[in-house]
């Protein structure tokens, strides 16, 4: 199975991308899924959309149609994503502006959000209210707020606070195990067929 890691923060160096490459260790050190990979929206790579992406404009295809291929091919994702002023990023839910269910539908997700401070909530429950209406992403119960970013999840132990460290790396590798458990048991919903239909091509 494979796996694909969102950062959804625009930044170059941010802290989603730390936690990122965290989980990604993590993954590969308890060997959860056999692929792993990170897609980070660092640099804003995905320019906003525009009717190019319904349109087949040529430009669109050239960018869209390498990752739709690598996401297509993912069983489960991770959504990390910062609070920015309450909110998810912009390039974040542009992702999802040009992600489809073929991308993403059916398959699990869990989100992990981060804060410099005490915040990280309001993201999580924007990405459960509408990230999820048409791609049919699915996400699990289960979620992580990383509070106090700065603190944890460092190379250098000695730039960690070591109780909450501790607390979060445990946290992260029990909530990626239970992705890996739907990742798992959805595979055999989508290949039920029920999910393919086409004529409700949108939720509601």
């Amino acid at each position: 199975m494979k796996l694909t890691i969102i950062s959804g923060s625009h930044r170059i160096n941010s802290q989603s991308e730390k936690v990122a490459k965290v989980i990604k260790d993590t993954v590969e050190t308890q060997k959860l899924f056999k692929n792993v990979e990170i897609f980070s929206l660092a640099g804003n790579p995905l320019p906003l959309w525009d009717q190019g992406v319904w349109d087949g404009d040529e430009k669109w295809k050239d960018l869209l149609d390498p990752l739709k291929l690598r996401l297509s091919q993912s069983d489960a994702f991770v959504i990390v994503s910062p609070e920015w002023h309450g909110q998810v990023p912009a390039g974040l839910k542009n992702f999802f502006l040009l992600c489809s269910k073929k991308e993403l539908g059916h398959k699990p997700a869990a989100i992990v959000t981060v804060s410099n401070g005490d915040g990280g909530s309001y993201p999580v429950a924007e990405l459960r209210m509408s990230s999820y209406k048409n791609n049919r992403i699915c996400y699990i119960p289960e979620h992580v707020i990383i509070r106090k970013v700065e603190k944890i999840l460092n190379d250098n132990q000695n730039d960690n606070d070591p109780r909450s460290d501790k607390f979060y790396r445990e946290r992260l590798a029990w909530v990626l195990e239970i992705l890996k458990e739907y990742a798992s048991a959805f595979r055999q919903i989508r290949a039920s067929g029920a999910t393919d239909s086409d004529i409700f091509k949108n939720g509601m």
